[in-house]
């Protein structure tokens, strides 16, 4: 009986998330919906997808859902890890899950959001390649089991499937002289949308009229980044200007940061020192240098 309820669950995930994953056009739009469906369909409180970038060598939190997604398609607190670092690094060297019942024993746990006594980590391979490490954890000790492994190891594979079958699609080609591009650029250098710090990917698209995954590919090809990075560098040159202003020199550092669209200082110092490797405080000492 065990057994076919076990058998039932498992043909439940394969339907639900294989219809769910059918119809998205870009690894941003797979990647948002299998960590709110994670949480919905699985039953867990907390859902963090990271991806591998190879050039850097690094993993990079590309969609999570529950405390760390407090705004639309935004990441609280967004990290990179090392390949190895961690329980998620470890899990992506090995490219072997692993569930740790209690971390409090565990030397390779590491905080993000907060702190949580169960997780789960399975990798996402496709071909032979790792792409990237689903995560989960919850606050209570043992939580996850066998079962969870199993099903997390079918969305993992969905995944895999589904990114796969996108990148073998014919790309669409397009120009700078694209007429929404050039919408898109002119509402962030002279409208500065930016500054609102609920920006996403779906309303953005809204304003211009197209769909989210048309947007996503559109900036994806021309300038291959994400949406957020995208965003995120009109935000870290409004900070930059600002800082060397006399009209922001009774601002701190962080609301110079707020000021310019980011929603908290952890988001504001993560993506600033993504994008230009120092500190904001580091580079207002560097101009202070120069004074």
């Amino acid at each position: 009986m065990q057994a076919q309820l076990y058998h039932l669950e498992e043909l439940k995930a394969i339907s639900y998330f294989s219809s769910s994953l059918y119809l998205k056009e870009t690894e941003e739009e797979v990647l948002w919906d299998i960590t709110k469906n994670v949480i919905h369909h699985l039953g867990f409180i907390d859902c963090v997808i990271y991806t591998l970038d190879h050039e850097r060598h690094k993993l990079i939190q590309r969609a999570a859902y529950g405390t760390k997604n407090p705004c639309q398609e935004q990441i609280h607190n967004q990290i990179e890890l090392e390949m190895g670092q961690g329980i998620v690094g470890s899990v992506a060297l090995a490219k072997r899950a692993e569930i740790v019942h209690n971390t409090a024993d565990d030397p390779r746990y590491l905080v993000d959001d907060a702190c949580r006594l169960s997780e789960i980590s399975v990798p996402i391979i496709v071909g032979k390649k790792l792409y990237g490490v689903i995560d989960s954890e919850h606050p209570e000790a043992h939580f996850f089991n066998e079962r969870h492994l199993h099903l997390l190891k079918i969305v993992a594979a969905l995944c895999a499937q589904k990114v796969k079958e996108l990148g073998s699609q014919r790309r669409k080609i397009f120009t700078k002289s694209n007429p929404y591009f050039k919408r898109l650029e002119n509402m962030m250098r002279i409208k500065k949308i930016y500054r609102d710090p609920c920006l996403s990917l779906g309303n953005t698209a809204e304003r211009l009229g197209i769909s989210a995954c048309y947007l996503s590919s559109l900036v994806n090809s021309l300038l291959q980044k994400s949406f957020n990075d995208f965003v995120n560098e009109y935000r870290i040159e409004d900070v930059k200007e600002n800082l060397g202003s006399d009209s922001f020199s009774h601002y701190t550092v962080v609301s110079v940061g707020l000021e310019a669209g980011f929603n908290s200082k952890s988001a504001f110092y993560a993506a600033f020192k993504k994008h230009t490797g120092i500190t904001p405080v580091q580079f207002k000492n560097s101009l202070l240098g120069m004074a």
